[in-house]
């Protein structure tokens, strides 16, 4: 059989960079660097890896108390990166270097910036940042918290702190730092394509391994045999199982291995169904997990021959010092690199908590600032008073009568009393407390010192940092979204010795990694911002932010172009918390990608590089980004370095690009079997179909017309299946987008492309709903769908945790609903009811208690957008009756808020309120009835008021606006018949009437507002 992908051409080689290494000679620096500070030098494993985490160099010596220091190349197989060599940058083979660290040591990240001069690149002149980055492996029980580590824009290290593998808990935590190593190379030698990387001084990189590049692509993606493959794998799993009944883990843990790579082929060729991906998942994991247990022991049943590690103790603080007169208060928190979200979220943490502490004292103090960058916050007291005021306190004791005796001598009771408070009976006084007199001695309370009281200041800051994924770097007390690294504490020019668990406050603080003198001293609290400002760090935010915006404005400008701040603005913010200084650099990139989709490239830019794009005057993407580096550097080398991770992803996209115009929308719908939605609830395959269904059962029900409803049944049959495509599998948050572009290209119509579109509108809080009535039909049977079936499968948001995105998808349905009226047919109760019924015809039953708090979760996010739009609480709470359909509720909103500013209307409202209040529950109107011949004029009178606005009403049940019209003689007769009549007459006939007649009033204001609620 002739293959479809023929064996590609090579690109020439070039001349590498002046002064780089080969990849041998990059190898043989790693090994010589990590070797000469005590880590073992260890060989790659056996068998396929798809990471050098896998090797049980890692896997498996990061388990239990041993140290353990090690580093490695690791040839990682990863099938589904096969791109038959054509690809610059993706390999089904890659080479890493892995080194791990066990315990962690204090200063892992000056570590690795070592390393990285040990391979001749300079840190100084290139921007080498720390991003943020949550590594996790749920099939294998494992997760951990770092950084991408960039080279001038280029991802070439995962940074991790290992918190948990083979579902075990780490103690010690171990540092992993995984080397890219082509990616490095391919920088450092100035080369666009893996095969151009020098080996060494006379072979290429292509010329040793594109061979099997191209072969092996052929076996992952053609021509393994999957019948042979499934057999593999569960002999694989069996033997692994057999070796663990034997309390072998080494050998069992192979095939673990074995059993994963198998899977990865399987994979590869599109050869897992749901099921399997399942329950493979889980067999692998129950294996890895059982190996980790078994290792463990069999390490303990050895005596731990490797050592153990003694946890460090908490510390203890020297003796305080003392201050004289009021002075500048300094706190300073290091840490590891934050993610940008907990910049801010930290100022707002310890913000708190200082100002919670001070406020408990009475220290006088002058102005409370709290500011914060990536890798400190800092908080600054102004005026902090030499010590509390003296104060004098009245303690007291025990009631006068039992006091004294008889005799007048003190008793027991006294006596024990002022031995607690070092008094004499001649210290005592009387007091009086609510008549009763009582004993007392005055007590003399010195105030405490400032320096006592920033002791426990700086301890309540320490620990009021959280974040929603905390971690532990072996201080052994502390977690923190990443490690506390050092501690500043100055009340003037004065140290205050501090301890929090086992962190010391000192004097010296820390810069720029890139500085001559990364640890500068701190000799006082005054002048500190200023100081920092010295080493180039703009500690405020809002001058941060302020900088970049002005930066990139201006670079925008230079090009004849501009940055849309406003809508950029979550990058703006993130580029803000990522930077101490940031330096703004100008990019380029080839005019012929500009030929891609712009939403490819922006997205490009946005997810993976931070990049600010550049537009012209009619809103046209220019060949341009910013970027902004942190401190000072080499810009021509770090705008070629940018410039060059911009060209492969655009060369990563187009190759998507073109590899999916090449397969038909249905061709990829085809394909969703062999994605898993969620393990009880499917492959997308099913949920899609789902999907369709209730578009269906909705266009019945909205009544679309013929061309409305082919519009829904053609994108519905279609939908999602850009799922399947490349492009999403890489850039996920393209989904729809991508569909649109692809059916247009496959010359589906563009009412049909924008529905496919529209069906996964509204993204997130801050972007566009859908426009059409297919798209937003489409729109809201996914998300009834999603939603139905989370609570379902009791996958519902709890705190922090909401993985499927249940709380967007119900702001999104609730917004859809809003925008388009005409589709109120559909209750959220009908939707979520159909959504449980089609669910049903799978085998998945959703119970009315369970279809009840779906309704309620999303009346609840109904509440919550009107309550954010500054409605009044009582019109938001008496309109939630009519949130089953939100459009209708927003009508009773705006009737509410506009009437209720009239007299005329509050008063109709309190006569239905009176009403309402004295009715017991369970009365109802009984139509047709009429007053008693013994009805007083005042029942009269109201009963031919509500008669008149009954007829006025007719047909017409529920108008607010019109009973507000209609309504205006209600009030005062209201008003009579409760002045001049008692309701809960003795006679139960006479009582039963007049409750019958307010309960008709009540009935007036309809079922969908709660009057009591105004």
């Amino acid at each position: 059989m002739t293959p479809v992908h023929q064996p590609p051409t090579l690109p020439a080689a070039v001349d590498r960079a002046t002064g780089s290494p080969t990849m041998q000679e990059a190898i043989l620096r790693l090994q010589e660097f990590w070797a000469s500070r005590g880590a073992l030098v260890m060989q790659p494993f056996n068998t396929e890896v798809g990471a050098g985490t896998a090797n049980p160099a890692t896997s498996l010596r990061v388990l239990g108390p041993e140290p353990w220091q090690v580093a490695y190349v690791e040839p990682s197989v990863r099938p589904d990166d096969a791109r038959y060599g054509e690809n610059p940058n993706r390999l089904q083979t890659h080479t890493q270097y892995q080194v791990i660290l066990k315990p962690a040591p204090d200063n892992p990240q000056e570590i690795y910036l070592e390393s990285l001069e040990a391979l001749g690149i300079d840190t100084r002149a290139h921007d080498i940042r720390f991003i943020e980055d949550n590594w996790a492996s749920p099939a294998l029980g494992a997760w951990g918290l770092g950084w991408e580590v960039w080279l001038d824009g280029l991802e070439i290290t995962q940074f991790t702190y290992f918190q948990q593998a083979g579902g075990l808990v780490l103690d010690p935590i171990a540092v992993e730092i995984t080397y890219g190593l082509e990616r490095i190379l391919m920088a450092l030698e100035n080369v666009r394509h893996f095969s151009q990387i020098q080996y060494n001084d006379t072979v290429t990189y292509g010329e040793v391994f594109a061979q099997a590049e191209y072969e092996m692509s052929r076996y992952y993606l053609d021509d393994a045999d999957v019948e042979l493959n499934h057999r593999l794998f569960q002999l694989y799993a069996d033997e692994a199982q057999r070796m663990l009944d034997r309390s072998l883990p080494v050998p069992a843990y192979s095939y673990v291995l074995k059993c994963s790579h198998t899977f990865n082929v399987l994979d590869a060729r599109g050869a897992i169904s749901t099921t399997e991906r399942a329950r493979s998942f889980g067999l692998m994991r129950r294996l890895t997990r059982a190996v980790s247990e078994l290792w463990v022991a069999r390490r303990e049943e050895l005596g731990f021959p490797l050592g153990q590690w003694t946890p460090p103790a908490p510390a203890t603080a020297a003796a305080l010092p003392e201050v004289t007169g009021a002075q500048p208060l300094l706190i300073e928190i290091g840490v590891e690199e934050l993610p940008h979200v907990d910049v801010r979220r930290a100022t707002e943490s310890v913000r708190a908590a200082v100002e919670e502490q001070l406020a408990a004292t009475s220290l006088e103090h002058g102005a409370v600032a709290v500011k914060a960058t990536p890798r400190r916050i800092v908080v600054t007291v102004e005026d902090v008073a030499q010590a509390e005021a003296d104060t004098t306190l009245t303690v007291r004791g025990p009631r006068a009568t039992a006091a004294y005796g008889d005799d007048g001598e003190p008793t027991k009771a006294l006596l024990g009393f002022l031995r607690g408070q070092g008094k004499t009976p001649e210290d005592v006084t009387r007091v009086d407390a609510d008549g009763v007199e009582y004993v007392a001695v005055e007590r003399f309370v010195p105030g405490r010192t400032s320096p006592s009281i920033v002791a426990g200041l700086a301890d309540a800051a320490v620990r009021s940092l959280h974040a929603e994924r905390n971690m532990r770097w072996g201080d052994p007390e502390l977690s923190y979204s990443r490690p506390v690294r050092w501690l500043v504490v100055l009340l003037g020019t004065t140290h205050v010795p501090v301890a929090v668990s086992a962190l010391v406050s000192g004097t010296s603080t820390r810069v720029l990694r890139s500085a001559d003198e990364p640890v500068v001293e701190v000799s006082d609290a005054r002048g500190f911002g200023e100081l920092l400002a010295g080493a180039g760090i703009v500690l405020d935010r809002d001058e941060r932010r302020q900088r970049v915006v002005s930066a990139a404005t201006e670079l925008a400008a230079s090009v004849g172009g501009t940055v849309d701040v406003d809508g950029e603005s979550d990058l703006v913010d993130e580029i803000t918390d990522i930077v101490e200084d940031p330096r703004a650099i100008l990019g380029s990139f080839e005019q012929r990608f500009l030929d891609l989709p712009p939403q490819i490239l922006r997205t490009v830019m946005r997810k993976h590089q931070r990049y600010l794009p550049v537009v012209g005057d009619d809103g046209r993407m220019l060949p341009h980004f910013i970027t902004f580096a942190n401190g000072p550097h080499d810009t021509d080398l770090v705008r070629a370095g940018n410039e060059s991770v911009i060209r492969a992803r655009y060369e990563d996209a187009a190759f998507f690009w073109r590899a999916d115009l090449e397969v038909s929308p249905e061709e990829f719908r085809s394909r969703l079997g062999a994605l898993t939605f969620e393990e009880r609830l499917g492959s997308f395959d099913d949920r899609v179909n789902r999907i369709a269904d209730l578009a269906q059962t909705f266009t019945a029900a909205y009544g679309l017309d013929d061309k409305d409803a082919e519009t829904v049944r053609r994108a519905a049959a279609l939908g999602k299946f850009d799922l399947a495509s490349q492009m999403v599998v890489e850039l996920s948050s393209l989904a729809g987008t991508m569909a649109q572009e692809y059916a247009v290209r496959a010359g589906e119509s563009p009412a049909v492309a924008q529905a496919l579109a529209e069906m996964e509108m509204p993204r997130s809080s801050a972007s566009g709903e859908p426009r059409s009535v297919p798209g937003a039909v489409l729109s809201l049977a996914d998300r009834f769908d999603l939603l139905t079936s989370m609570y379902a499968v009791g996958s519902v948001p709890t705190g922090t945790s909401d993985p499927f995105g249940v709380r967007r998808t119900a702001l999104g349905l609730v917004r859809v609903l809003r925008g388009f009226p005409m589709l109120s047919a559909v209750s959220v109760r009908d939707g979520v009811r159909a959504a449980a019924d089609r669910l049903a015809r799978q085998g998945i039953e959703t119970g009315a208690e369970v279809q009840e708090a779906a309704v309620d979760f999303v009346r609840q996010r109904y509440e919550q957008q009107l309550s954010e739009a500054g409605h009044l609480h009582s019109v938001v709470r008496a309109v939630l009756p009519a949130a089953d359909r939100p459009a209708r509720a927003d009508e009773l909103v705006a009737v509410l808020s506009e009437s209720l500013a009239e007299e005329g209307a509050r008063s109709i409202v309190a006569a239905l309120q009176r009403s309402m209040r004295i009715l017991p529950a369970g009365v109802a109107v009984e139509e047709g009835g009429s007053l008693p011949d013994t009805a007083e004029p005042a029942e009269r009178e109201l009963e031919s008021i509500v008669v008149a606005i009954e007829e006025a009403m007719a047909g017409h049940e529920g108008d607010v606006e019109r009973l507000f019209s209609v309504g205006g003689a209600l009030p005062a007769a209201a008003e009579r018949f409760f002045d001049e009549i008692r309701v809960m007459h003795d006679d139960p006939a006479v009582k039963a009437s007049r409750l019958g007649l307010l309960a008709r009033v009540a009935a007036l204001g309809g079922r969908e507002v709660d009057w009591l609620a105004l």
